[in-house]
This record gives structure tokens, C-alpha cells and sequence, in this order.
């Protein structure tokens, strides 16, 4: 959500500090901000977009200093709730939220100290500037004032006369950058590849000082220095632009096949399904799992509905999947044998990090990652891990991270369901089958993604539509889910969906001549069922579009519209036949005009409750 760039070093950290805030545009915001010491502090804040901030920083030098993307929760998006905050002389940018913000600014209203904003982040620049009284050092002021702190924060801070910067991190990530000519540290890897490679994931409850000369870290005991390891990134400078591409939404729903060939490397010259794809430990830990709980949000959750049948129907185990947002605040029955599966693109979603803090609480320790970030809190928290190697993905509304964590799923399903107790649950002419069809999956997506220009024609159709009905059925279900929340994520159009057999149970009243209806209408065994709830639709008026498979029984006649793709992928369907509804909404919110990439009030990872 929020993004935090900070930089100490021998020369102008200046460009640094925009340059890595417009990489963290993606993450959304509503506001950008930059405070350097030159030799006193100088802060600057704008409303909007990062070229805004960049605009007025022009000529200025420093060679420390912080900056941030703002993300509103407290107050609303303006100028003087905007990041930094200061308090004589200091500056504090902050990702998260301080629970217990209110009872800190009672206590430091009464010692006369005055407040300018609406946020929760300013008690921490005052409750840093109180301490300093004391300690005369600003390492051990942001030490003892993070301890009041109760709730999630990254924080960087710099002061007047004292030529550093501190940070500190509690439930939001923050990582360091070990430059050649300084140290550096930002909320996302991407805003510090510009002048490093070499990152230190901070750990929970960490405090670190960042001098041109080193780092010292402390850990959440504050006992003595701690190490922490130096790793390399592997993220490409090239992969975080855009190209030719107009949008990065586009670029990411065409780098799927890719995406996808990437996650499946691993089984590429594989005769079978194995469960050390998902780490060492896990050949045991899925030997006596009796049920699998899935825990994710937004779209990943989607993922997780899909692959519900997927794994009841291969590995024939009882599977649950939770809205992590709720599932926390639940009382739920625990078991030991259940497989706790985490599902996130960016592995830093504050509810579904929670919801495996819960979960493992209750004494549910079998639990598994499945994650496009390799050090991220997610993946940290969880035994197992599994990578889905989609590259970074910068558009809010996800495509790549969706289709590569279906593929994951499919594997995990097929891996189960090779170790099922039952005899015969996978034969070896099945397992045969699924890997083939995995290892064929980007050629299938390319093929798809040839039908962009059909789509756009449809989506010229929707423009001037206020609400849009998605309908699936069985496994396809979840994929109109998906094609809904896209729509309505980009262009505000306004969908939903529902499985097709629901019609008559409520949303039929809703269709007209000014509602279209977008079906997904895989050749399963499904098909003739949802023909049937398709021909209810045309009775009302409703004008139907609708992706078929090629050798799928459903003809083309007035009010409605049929796109065949390319083949027919059996279980493997979904997708497939997710790729064309994220086309469809690409080109629905280019057609409106809307900011594809950075749609209103959104965030890309929300790292708050």
C-alpha cells in the first residue's frame, strides 16, 4: 500500500528517493512526500502523482533523507496529512497503522506538543522527538518509542544534526539496501535495484541505523547487535518496465505464458508428481494430512475456490477455503492434520499473514506458502514454500500471480493426490495426463491471447453499461468471480457473479436489455446444464457473451455472442479461460478512460487491516 524510501550515502540521494518512489507507484496512493537534511531539515509534499513531488525537488541536493507514498486510512488524501511528519527539527514516514495512536496523542497533547494532521503516523514523529529529550540519541529514541507502539508499522526517521537514518519494522515489511557508496532501505526490492542488488530482509521488532559507512541492527529483544543475511536480488531492473506496452496490466497478461513456463520448470523432465516440490520436510508433512484449509484474500482466494475441486476431486480430502479477513475474527476447529495453505502475490497481505499466526496458535503447524516474493513474511512464517515465479507483477489488478498460483494449486491437487492413502486415487496414465497438460499450459495461454482483438470489439459494448453478470459453473465458478472483480477493479463497472444454476434464486430479476452477462462455457459435464441457464437469461432479454470452448455445443444467434478458444483443457480449464475475461476488462476500462494500473482507492499490497 503505503511505500517507504529511505537513502544515506556520499552523493545526491535525491534522484534516488524519486526515482524509488515512482517504482513504488504500483503499490497505489494518494499522496507523495520527501523530507533531507541540507544541513536542516527540508520536507516537501504533493497531492497525486509522484511527478508532482519531482517537480518541486528539482535542484535540490542532499545526501540524507526519506520519502514515502501515502495510501489514506487516517485522514483524508491531502496535503497536510501527507507523509513526512515532523516534529522540530525531525521527520518520520510510516507505513501501517498505530492502533493505539489515540491514547499516545492525548499524552502528548498534554505536554504541549500540537498536531497538524488527521493521521495516526504524526504521534510517532512527536513520540520520537520526546524521547530524544532523554536518550540525545536518535537510534535509542526510535527504540524506546516503538515500544509504546501497538499495532503494524514501517518506519524510517531522520533528525537535525544527527547524520543518519533510523528504521524500524513491526508487522509491515522494510527492507536495506548495501549500496557501494551508501545504505539504503524501501518498503519493495524494486524501488532500490537503481542502486543496489544486495537487500537484508529486516525481521520483526527490528530496529536499524543506516550511516554511509554500515548498518547495526538490533532484534525485537534489543539485547546486543544481531546479524542479518545479505542476499542478492534476482529481480531485473528491465522486468519492472513497461516496454511497449501500453498499460503494465496488459504487459502482465501477455507475460503469462512465460509466467507459467517459469513456475513449471521443475516438472519439466519429471515422470511424477512430487511433494519435495514444496520443500524437504514436506514428503512427511503431507504423508498423514487429512484435510487442507486454504487462507487468502481478493483474488488469491479465487485461486484458492478453484482449487478446491481440484483437490477434493484428485486427492479426494476435505478441502476449506477462508476469506483470511474473516477467518481470524472466527471461532473455527482446529485439527493438526490439516495442511494450512497461505495463498498471496505479494506475501506481505496483513490478513492472511494473521490468519497463518492463528492458525498455527491453535496448534496448526502443517502449513504451506504459495507466494510470488521469496522473502517475504508470508513465506518466513510458514513451514513449507512453494515460488510461483511470475516476476514482479506492477498493475493493482492481478493476472500473472492469479494464473501461476492456479498452475501451483493444480500441482499441490495432483501431489496429494499421488500420496492418498485410497488405492488407485491416480493412476499412472492420469498422472501421465496432468503432466503433460501442465508442461503444455503457456503454449495453451498464447494460443488464447490471440482472441485480443475479438475482445476489444466486446469490450466497446460495455462502455456505456453501469452493471455486468458473470456466470460459471463447477470449477468455473470461481473464474466469473474473478472476471467480475477485474471489471469492476479497473473500469467501475459495476459485476457480479454468481453460479449459473442461482439464476432463478435471486439474479435473474436483475437482468434486462441494459444488463449484459458473461458466461464461461467450458465442454465439461456441466455444459448442458448452463445451456439451459443461458437460454433463461435470452427469455428475459439479457444479451449473453459468452467463451466457449472450440468443441463446445452452443451456437451463435441473436443476443448472443460466442468467442471459441482455442482448445479444450479439461481440468486445466480455468486457466485458460480466466485470460480472456482479464482482456475483456483491460479493454472495457480502456474504452471508459479509467487508470488501468492505478484504479481508485486500491492498493496492490495491502499490509494493513
Amino acid at each position: 500500500m503505503c511505500g517507504i524510501v529511505a537513502a544515506v550515502a556520499s552523493r545526491n540521494i535525491v534522484p534516488v528517493l524519486v526515482e524509488g518512489l515512482r517504482k513504488l507507484e504500483y503499490r497505489g496512493y494518494d499522496s507523495a512526500g520527501l523530507a533531507v537534511l541540507n544541513p536542516g531539515l527540508t520536507r516537501l509534499r504533493s497531492v497525486g502523482r509522484v511527478a508532482e513531488l519531482a517537480n518541486q525537488a528539482e535542484g535540490l541536493t542532499a545526501e540524507t533523507g526519506i520519502a514515502h507514498t501515502r495510501w489514506a486510512t487516517h485522514g483524508v488524501p491531502c496535503e497536510r496529512n501527507a507523509h513526512p511528519h515532523v516534529s522540530d527539527g525531525l521527520a518520520v514516514v510510516h507505513n501501517g497503522i498505530i492502533e493505539n495512536y489515540a491514547e499516545i496523542k492525548q499524552a502528548l497533547t498534554g505536554k504541549g506538543y500540537v498536531f497538524t494532521s488527521d493521521t495516526d503516523t504524526e504521534v510517532i514523529a512527536h513520540l520520537v522527538r520526546d524521547a530524544l529529550k532523554t536518550t540525545g540519541n536518535l537510534f535509542d529514541a526510535v527504540r524506546q518509542a516503538t515500544r509504546r507502539l501497538v499495532g503494524a508499522y514501517a518506519i524510517a526517521v531522520v533528525c537535525e544534526g544527527q547524520d543518519r537514518i533510523v528504521v524500524a519494522r513491526h508487522g509491515a515489511p522494510l527492507l536495506l539496501g548495501i549500496g557501494a557508496d551508501g545504505h539504503y532501505a524501501a518498503s519493495d526490492a524494486s524501488a532500490l535495484l537503481q542502486v543496489t542488488r544486495r537487500m537484508i530482509y529486516l525481521e520483526e521488532g527490528d530496529v536499524a541505523e543506516l550511516r554511509r559507512d554500515g548498518v547495526t541492527i538490533f532484534g525485537a529483544d534489543g539485547t546486543a547487535p544481531v546479524t542479518r543475511p545479505v542476499v542478492e536480488s534476482t529481480l531485473s531492473a528491465d522486468a519492472v518496465e513497461l516496454g511497449n506496452y501500453r498499460h503494465y496490466m496488459q504487459k502482465e497478461i501477455f507475460e503469462q505464458p512465460q509466467a507459467l513456463a517459469a513456475t513449471l520448470e521443475m516438472i519439466g523432465g519429471a515422470q511424477t508428481f512430487s511433494a519435495n516440490l514444496f520443500g524437504a520436510a514436506a514428503p512427511e508433512m503431507f504423508a498423514d494430512v487429512k484435510s487442507v484449509l486454504i487462507i487468502a484474500c481478493g483474488t488469491s482466494y479465487h485461486a484458492g475456490l478453484v482449487a478446491r475441486y481440484w483437490i477434493e476431486q484428485l486427492a479426494g480430502i476435505p478441502c476449506t477455503v477462508e476469506v483470511a479477513s474473516e477467518y481470524r475474527y472466527r471461532v473455527s476447529v482446529p485439527d493438526p492434520a490439516t495442511l494450512v495453505v497461505a495463498i498471496s502475490q505479494s506475501g506481505e497481505t496483513a490478513d492472511t499473514l494473521a490468519s497463518i499466526r492463528h492458525a498455527k496458535s491453535l496448534g496448526m503447524t502443517k502449513t504451506l506458502a504459495i507466494c510470488n516474493v521469496p522473502e517475504s513474511a508470508i513465506v518466513r512464517e510458514c513451514a513449507l514454500r512453494f515460488l510461483t515465479r511470475a516476476g514482479p507483477e506492477i498493475g493493482v489488478a492481478s493476472t500473472k500471480a492469479f494464473t501461476t498460483q492456479l498452475a501451483t494449486l493444480f500441482l499441490l491437487a495432483a501431489t496429494l493426490a499421488k500420496l492418498a492413502k485410497q488405492n488407485g486415487r491416480l493412476t499412472g496414465e492420469q498422472e501421465a495426463a496432468h503432466l503433460a497438460s501442465l508442461r503444455h499450459l503457456p503454449v495453451a495461454v498464447q494460443k488464447v491471447l490471440s482472441l485480443e482483438a475479438d475482445i476489444a470489439a466486446w469490450a466497446q459494448r460495455f462502455a456505456d453499461k453501469r452493471h455486468a453478470l458473470f456466470l460459471g459453473r463447477g470449477h468455473h465458478y470461481p473464474i466469473a468471480l474473478e472476471g467480475a472483480l477485474k471489471l469492476k477493479e479497473i473500469s467501475y463497472i459495476h459485476a457480479e457473479a454468481y453460479p449459473a444454476g442461482e439464476l432463478k434464486h435471486g439474479p435473474l430479476a436483475l437482468v434486462d436489455k441494459e444488463m449484459p452477462v458473461v458466461s464461461v462455457a467450458p465442454n465439461d459435464a456441466l455444459l448442458e446444464k448452463l445451456k439451459s441457464n443461458l437460454k433463461e437469461v435470452a427469455a428475459r432479454g439479457g444479451e449473453l457473451y459468452v467463451f466457449a470452448d472450440a468443441d463446445s455445443q452452443v451456437e451463435e444467434e441473436p443476443g448472443l455472442h460466442i468467442l471459441r478458444l482455442p482448445e479444450h483443457y479439461g481440468l486445466l480449464s480455468p486457466v485458460l479461460h480466466v485470460v480472456p475475461l482479464q482482456l475483456l476488462a483491460y479493454h472495457a476500462a480502456l474504452v471508459k478512460g479509467t487508470d488501468v494500473d492505478k484504479p481508485r482507492n486500491l492498493a496492490k499490497s495491502v499490509t494493513v487491516e
